[in-house]
């Protein structure tokens, strides 16, 4: 198991990087954008909270663009939830599939372990992935406030990244239930999911209806303003996200190892 869990890493690796690198590198360069944009924020940050169903959906309402903490969970919390979250559905929609699709089940399936056992290994290998990418991502944001002289407001740091990572976790699952079905690369089907799943957190944020099912959405419990904000963590979405987790990841093994697989 451990030989086939390293071959995983080993395969993810590169993208890993050119993912984490490009979402913590622009993580980066927003906040040392900070301070050149610091004053003309101060003119700006009333306008928006001012802004009504474009300042609640992305918490401007709620924190303010003119301070670093406003700014990082407005903008930078943004970036880093749509990239984490691709990430998580580009690595999870494939990691089942690419066997069929690049003609190695045979091989693969063939070795001494039981089907459920390399599924195991293969979900233990997305959630390493994304542990890499929390850390990655989490250090280019902590040398950017540091380089501003910023280190207040490291356990709200630390709660954000915590549940981004839980976050990419559910979405991960839901997306190894689409690779557990698929005998082809669905990559699109992947990032759609993902972005959805966003776009409905976005519309539960304004539209008065769906505020009492914003918790459907994993980014709902991550949601960068409210952690920084120091608002009431949303228990109802975090039980509904570690039952997805189980639910979808228990789903997707059953039907993998019972397909017939294409070698």
């Amino acid at each position: 198991m451990v030989a086939l869990w390293k071959s995983e890493w080993k395969a993810g690796i590169k993208s890993l990087l050119i993912w984490a690198l490009s979402v913590g590198g622009m993580g980066l360069m927003c906040i040392l954008l900070y301070k050149s944009m610091e004053e003309s924020m101060a003119g700006m940050a009333d306008s928006f909270a001012s802004m009504g169903a474009f300042a609640d959906a992305f918490g401007m309402s709620t924190l303010s663009i003119a301070t670093l903490k406003g700014y990082f969970a407005t903008e930078i919390g943004t970036i880093h939830a749509l990239g984490s979250s691709f990430f998580a559905a580009s690595i999870a929609t494939v990691i089942l599939s690419k066997e069929e699709d690049g003609h190695t089940a045979e091989f693969t399936f063939s070795l001494p372990l039981a089907r459920a056992k390399i599924i195991a290994v293969k979900f233990a290998a997305v959630f390493a992935s994304l542990v890499c990418f929390m850390v990655i991502c989490g250090f280019f944001y902590a040398a950017g406030f540091l380089m501003l002289g910023e280190n207040d407001f490291g356990k709200e740091f630390v709660l954000f990244l915590l549940l981004q990572l839980m976050m990419n976790v559910e979405v991960a699952a839901i997306c190894f239930v689409i690779s557990a079905i698929s005998r082809k690369n669905r990559l699109g089907v992947g990032i759609a999911v993902a972005m959805l799943l966003y776009l409905y957190d976005l519309m539960a944020r304004v539209v008065p209806d769906l505020k009492d099912v914003i918790f459907l959405s994993p980014f709902s419990y991550a949601n960068a303003t409210s952690v920084f904000s120091n608002a009431d963590m949303d228990t109802t979405a975090l039980v509904l996200g570690t039952i997805v987790i189980v639910v979808m990841t228990g789903l997707a093994g059953f039907i993998y190892a019972r397909r017939d697989l294409a070698s």
